[in-house]
């Protein structure tokens, strides 16, 4: 079974908003660019994705100039699909399905940000389309809501997705996981 990795908004349109001040994990792109480099190391597809509203005039307005990957973020490569999206998970309103079909990919990794929103929107979709699904936590961020802290909405993210829609997971983990693949791995004659 194939693999993809999704990342989800990574975009500058979070950082133009009052809330980033407070936001989960500032550096999410670190975590993210080691979670592609894993993905990429393991020939898996990656698949870009960035959150839309056309016409609102707010930070995700494309006109706005926000709409755009962190500049610390590893580049996407041309044969990474970029897709822009105007709900909230990353299948709804683009081609994302056939995109995946198309590589024969079943097993989906997702960060991102807004954990509890477009993460965990795409997250439970794709469950429900069929994929085995890996919400990578370390490699994804929130800001806090009403009375609940950033770290309180992950937590409760992770619990609600955990051996239901998703399996929990860090970059590390997937990261050891690479390497042990790697080391049983045979040989080429």
């Amino acid at each position: 079974m194939n693999r993809a990795l999704i990342v989800v908004d990574v975009q500058e349109s979070f950082r133009a908003r009052p809330q980033w001040a407070d936001t989960l994990n500032p550096t999410v792109a670190e975590p993210v660019n080691r979670l592609v480099g894993v993905a990429r190391a393991a020939g898996d597809l990656i698949v870009w994705v960035l959150h839309t509203e056309p016409g609102t005039g707010n930070a995700f307005d494309p006109e706005s100039g926000h709409v755009r990957f962190f500049e610390e973020l590893s580049e996407p490569r041309p044969d990474e699909p970029v897709l822009r999206k105007t709900s909230h998970n990353a299948f709804t309103t683009t081609n994302l399905q056939q995109v995946l079909t198309s590589h024969g990919v079943g097993e989906l990794w997702v960060c991102g940000i807004r954990a509890e929103q477009c993460v965990e929107t795409t997250t439970r979709v794709g469950s429900d389309l069929g994929y085995d699904m890996t919400f990578v936590s370390d490699a994804t961020s929130t800001d806090p809501l009403g009375r609940f802290s950033a770290a309180d909405i992950l937590e409760r993210t992770e619990a609600v997705l955990r051996d239901r829609f998703a399996r929990i997971a860090t970059v590390a983990t997937l990261e050891a996981e690479a390497a042990s693949r790697a080391e049983v791995a045979p040989s080429p004659v």
